[in-house]
Protein backbone atom coordinates (compact mmCIF):
# COMPACT_ATOMS: atom_id res chain seq x y z
CA UNK A 1 0.00 0.00 0.00
CA UNK A 2 2.90 2.00 0.48
CA UNK A 3 4.59 2.11 -2.34
CA UNK A 4 0.83 2.90 -3.82
CA UNK A 5 -0.08 5.83 -1.50
CA UNK A 6 2.99 6.60 0.60
CA UNK A 7 1.27 8.53 2.88
CA UNK A 8 -0.03 5.12 4.81
CA UNK A 9 3.76 4.66 5.84
CA UNK A 10 2.89 6.86 9.01
CA UNK A 11 0.55 4.21 10.60
CA UNK A 12 2.58 1.33 8.78
CA UNK A 13 6.00 2.09 10.40
CA UNK A 14 5.14 2.16 13.61
CA UNK A 15 2.44 -1.15 12.83
CA UNK A 16 5.55 -2.67 11.83
CA UNK A 17 8.59 -1.55 14.34
CA UNK A 18 5.79 -2.95 17.15
CA UNK A 19 5.08 -6.12 15.33
CA UNK A 20 9.15 -7.00 14.97
CA UNK A 21 9.84 -5.52 18.70
CA UNK A 22 7.00 -8.12 19.84
CA UNK A 23 9.09 -10.74 17.56
CA UNK A 24 12.63 -9.79 18.66
CA UNK A 25 11.98 -9.44 22.07
CA UNK A 26 9.98 -12.93 22.50
CA UNK A 27 7.00 -10.35 24.20
CA UNK A 28 3.39 -11.23 23.90
CA UNK A 29 1.23 -8.87 22.28
CA UNK A 30 -0.63 -7.11 24.61
CA UNK A 31 -3.52 -7.63 22.44
CA UNK A 32 -3.67 -11.66 23.28
CA UNK A 33 -4.77 -10.95 27.29
CA UNK A 34 -7.32 -9.00 26.31
CA UNK A 35 -8.87 -11.55 23.73
CA UNK A 36 -8.26 -14.06 26.44
CA UNK A 37 -10.23 -12.50 28.97
CA UNK A 38 -13.17 -11.71 26.61
CA UNK A 39 -13.45 -15.33 25.37
CA UNK A 40 -13.54 -16.10 29.29
CA UNK A 41 -16.41 -13.55 29.84
CA UNK A 42 -18.02 -15.35 26.87
CA UNK A 43 -18.14 -18.38 28.07
CA UNK A 44 -14.91 -19.60 25.96
CA UNK A 45 -12.07 -21.16 26.90
CA UNK A 46 -8.79 -18.55 26.40
CA UNK A 47 -5.81 -20.08 25.26
CA UNK A 48 -1.71 -19.86 27.08
CA UNK A 49 0.96 -18.26 24.74
CA UNK A 50 0.53 -15.67 21.83
CA UNK A 51 -2.22 -15.09 18.76
CA UNK A 52 0.68 -16.29 16.21
CA UNK A 53 1.40 -19.38 18.20
CA UNK A 54 -1.72 -20.11 18.71
CA UNK A 55 -3.64 -19.82 15.13
CA UNK A 56 -0.86 -19.17 13.03
CA UNK A 57 2.39 -21.58 13.71
CA UNK A 58 0.24 -24.58 13.56
CA UNK A 59 -0.55 -24.07 9.81
CA UNK A 60 2.78 -22.39 8.72
CA UNK A 61 4.89 -23.76 10.83
CA UNK A 62 6.46 -27.02 12.29
CA UNK A 63 5.17 -27.51 16.04
CA UNK A 64 8.36 -25.53 17.89
CA UNK A 65 9.32 -22.75 16.98
CA UNK A 66 12.84 -21.98 17.93
CA UNK A 67 14.18 -18.32 19.10
CA UNK A 68 16.51 -18.56 15.91
CA UNK A 69 13.52 -19.29 13.83
CA UNK A 70 11.97 -15.96 15.66
CA UNK A 71 15.04 -14.02 14.80
CA UNK A 72 15.36 -14.70 11.41
CA UNK A 73 12.10 -13.36 10.83
CA UNK A 74 11.92 -10.27 13.04
CA UNK A 75 14.75 -9.36 10.48
CA UNK A 76 12.88 -10.41 7.28
CA UNK A 77 10.08 -7.87 8.66
CA UNK A 78 12.58 -5.08 9.10
CA UNK A 79 14.71 -5.96 5.80
CA UNK A 80 11.51 -6.38 3.47
CA UNK A 81 10.45 -2.76 5.04
CA UNK A 82 13.22 -1.08 5.04
CA UNK A 83 13.73 -2.04 1.02
CA UNK A 84 10.45 -1.05 0.24
CA UNK A 85 10.89 2.15 1.88
CA UNK A 86 14.09 2.56 0.34
CA UNK A 87 12.51 1.97 -3.00
CA UNK A 88 9.41 4.59 -2.01
CA UNK A 89 11.92 7.12 -0.94
CA UNK A 90 14.32 6.64 -3.95
CA UNK A 91 11.08 6.90 -6.10
CA UNK A 92 9.98 10.12 -4.59
CA UNK A 93 13.00 11.64 -4.71
CA UNK A 94 13.60 11.09 -8.11
CA UNK A 95 9.92 12.83 -8.80
CA UNK A 96 10.81 15.60 -7.08
CA UNK A 97 14.53 16.20 -8.77
CA UNK A 98 12.00 16.14 -12.14
CA UNK A 99 9.30 18.41 -11.46
CA UNK A 100 12.03 20.93 -10.19
CA UNK A 101 11.14 19.80 -6.05
CA UNK A 102 8.08 21.88 -5.73
CA UNK A 103 4.77 19.52 -4.79
CA UNK A 104 2.49 18.40 -7.03
CA UNK A 105 -0.82 20.62 -8.12
CA UNK A 106 -3.48 18.93 -9.91
CA UNK A 107 -2.53 21.05 -13.14
CA UNK A 108 1.05 19.30 -12.86
CA UNK A 109 -0.40 15.78 -12.79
Amino acid sequence: MVLRWPKVAYLHVPAAIWGAAIELAGWICPLTPLENSLRRQAGSVGYSGGFIEHYILPILYPTALTRDIQLLLGFLVIAANLGIYANVFRRRGGEAGERGGHKPTRRDR
